[in-house]
């Protein structure tokens, strides 16, 4: 017998010397609790990487109502969109030191060329800024029904962006990247949370009423999600393309087709068990019956009291444009109220060849532009706001107001207008979840750069996420070999502003 062999194969020996000699174990038990002190440390600083939370989704119902990752402040949303680039030291960014050297060059940019062209002068707002709310809030005469509602807004004004042209701006407004082709914010809450109303799309966008913005359907697009989760576009004064029962079908024929058409269906899914693409294509169909029935009735707003129309300025007869914008913001209500999940409106659209003329790229001439543009969107918001805090919508409904990027506190040489500028703009929120009045962030003296509490479009995409009761890093859509999420792999929730 080898007695050497028998020691190299003693149990004891073997684990003493691999595991249980009292070195090795006071060295692994030092490393394991540092290791497990790192983690938490990690967890805490939100550095560790986040495990996906797949929405249990029914290809036979997408829309069904699904729970959120943790507490929610708010059901609903409610984006205001200003297409074209809302200048915030004309609106709710006061700037004192602007209106001190107006007309002097701004410190340090005297050779500084912006999207077209070379700077000229510091130039104060045409319009005065005011005290409001009990608040005091400053801000300008020419939205003073949005004024008015100070004390119920929570403003960021420290805003940055990543580019200067509006397509891709409203992009990242929109999705979180410049590029076409990503998820916009509604198909990623839609993905997570479904709706409330299985009559209803859940996400709706509805277009300023003279068009589209620049970036178009991408605003609203599903991306790389399920087509699904696509935003479904229409306005109060344009329904749903080819929805209306044809003309030579009566209703009860029109009711046969549809029982009959559910009947084949139902045959069809139950000879492919398991087929999700069917079974989402049926669903789609079904949804479309049921907007003919519903879609109608929600945007018909012939209902609503003179008292309501005359507070929207949806009657204003001198003031076509508004009286239009007014009608989308009384359908926006509507469909929030009917528990829609995302709604998504639209102030200023993009025409070919115009210039500002239909929305707020004010280059050339911005005090003409925004005289229009300023009476459109300032009754009628104030009005959708007021009439959601009346009746008590505004305790679930988180309301967003923003613009692709901001405007430059000078004028461009040879204009009497402002140019692009991503370094440093305004957007606001209202509603469930956040504090009111609050003001956070800043811009530097004249409102040309972000100087106070630099927010970034992933940080306002993850707070709003995190309002919904979704967790921004954990919302993920496995797509082309990654874990892509609205927020990239950035993105900090502003934790000063929630209530």
């Amino acid at each position: 017998m080898n007695h050497s062999s028998d020691a190299n194969h003693d149990p004891a020996r073997f684990l003493g010397s691999h595991l249980l000699n009292r070195r090795s174990f006071l060295e692994n038990t030092v490393s394991g609790l540092g290791s497990i002190a790192l983690t938490t440390l990690l967890a805490q600083e939100q550095l560790l990487a986040a495990t996906p939370i797949r929405p249990d989704i029914n290809p036979g119902q997408p829309f069904a109502p699904r729970t959120p990752h943790g507490t929610a402040a708010a059901k609903n949303v409610l984006v205001i969109f200003c297409s074209g680039a809302c200048s915030q030291v004309d609106t709710f960014d006061y700037k004192p030191e602007l209106i001190k050297r107006h007309g002097q060059p701004m410190p340090g940019a005297d050779k500084l060329v912006t999207f077209q062209g070379q700077q000229g002068n510091l130039t104060k707002s045409p319009w005065k800024f005011r005290p409001r709310g009990e608040c005091g809030k400053m801000i300008s005469d020419l939205v003073p029904h949005l004024g008015d509602l100070a004390d119920d807004i929570c403003f960021l004004h420290s805003i940055t962006g990543k580019t200067n042209t509006h397509g891709p701006g409203e992009n990242l407004m929109s999705t979180g990247f410049t590029l076409d082709g990503y998820p916009s914010m509604g198909a990623w809450t839609t993905y997570a949370l479904g709706s409330e109303n299985q009559d209803l799309p859940a996400y709706v966008a509805i277009p300023d009423p003279r068009g589209t913005p620049q970036a178009s359907v991408n605003n609203w697009g599903p991306g790389f999600l399920p087509a699904a989760f696509q935003g479904t576009d229409f306005n109060a004064n344009k329904p749903i393309r080819n929805l209306k029962r044809p003309a030579g079908i009566d209703p009860q024929s029109d009711a046969a087709t549809r029982d009959f058409l559910n009947d084949l269906n139902a045959r069809h899914l139950d000879r492919f068990p398991g087929d999700s693409e069917l079974a989402a294509r049926i669903s789609s169909y079904e949804l479309a019956a049921r907007m003919q029935m519903t879609v109608p009735e929600v945007s018909d707003i012939s209902s609503e009291s003179p008292e309501t129309l005359r507070m929207y300025g949806a009657d204003d007869t001198e003031n076509t444009l508004k009286a239009a914008y007014a009608r989308n913001c009384i359908l926006a209500r509507r469909l929030v109220e009917q528990g829609v999940r995302f709604v998504q409106l639209y102030n200023g659209a993009y025409q070919t060849g115009g210039e500002g003329v239909s929305n707020w790229d004010g280059h050339k001439s911005l005090k003409s532009q925004y005289s229009v543009h300023g009476p459109v969107l300032d009754q009628p918001t104030a009005a959708l706001l007021k009439d959601l805090k009346q009746r008590g919508l505004l305790e679930d409904t988180l309301v967003v107001w923003c613009t692709e990027f901001g405007r430059m506190p000078t004028f461009q040489k040879g204009a009497s207008g402002r140019d692009h500028n991503p370094e440093g703009f305004t957007c606001w929120l209202a509603g469930a979840g956040v504090k009111a009045p609050f003001t956070f962030g800043a811009s530097d003296e004249f409102g040309y750069k972000a100087a106070e509490n630099v927010v970034d479009v992933h940080d306002f995409h993850a707070t709003i996420l995190h309002l919904l009761g979704l967790n921004h890093e954990q919302l993920t859509f496995y797509y082309n070999g990654f874990e892509r999420r609205l927020t990239d792999v950035h993105g900090h929730v502003i934790k000063d502003i929630l209530a």
